[in-house]
């Protein structure tokens, strides 16, 4: 499942069939895509010998723009903090 919005960074939450950590782990960034703007894929492991290699012993595991940032829990304000916008830096005077 992908849902997008435009602009913002791409989160892929891995997930697996029948998994507790994983179910929270959705609805934690469910809830924080509530207040802030990113895409989000949403990918089962199941079928894929390759993503089941990679990802059984991690699952949930969550990456913000292709790099691994959580596993196993997903800390909501630790997610905030990294999807908020930087604002930009004032300009400093000579």
């Amino acid at each position: 499942m992908r849902d997008i919005a435009e602009g913002g960074p791409h989160v892929t939450l891995y997930h697996a069939v029948d998994c507790s950590l994983c179910a929270r782990a959705i609805e934690v960034v469910r809830s924080v895509r509530g207040e802030l703007d990113f895409d989000l894929a949403l990918v089962d492991i199941a079928g894929s010998s390759e993503l089941e290699a990679r990802y059984r012993e991690l699952v949930p595991a969550v990456e913000i723009d292709g790099e691994l940032v959580f596993t196993y829990f997903v800390d909501e304000g630790a997610l905030r903090k990294r999807l908020r916008p930087v604002p930009p830096a004032a300009p400093t005077e000579a």
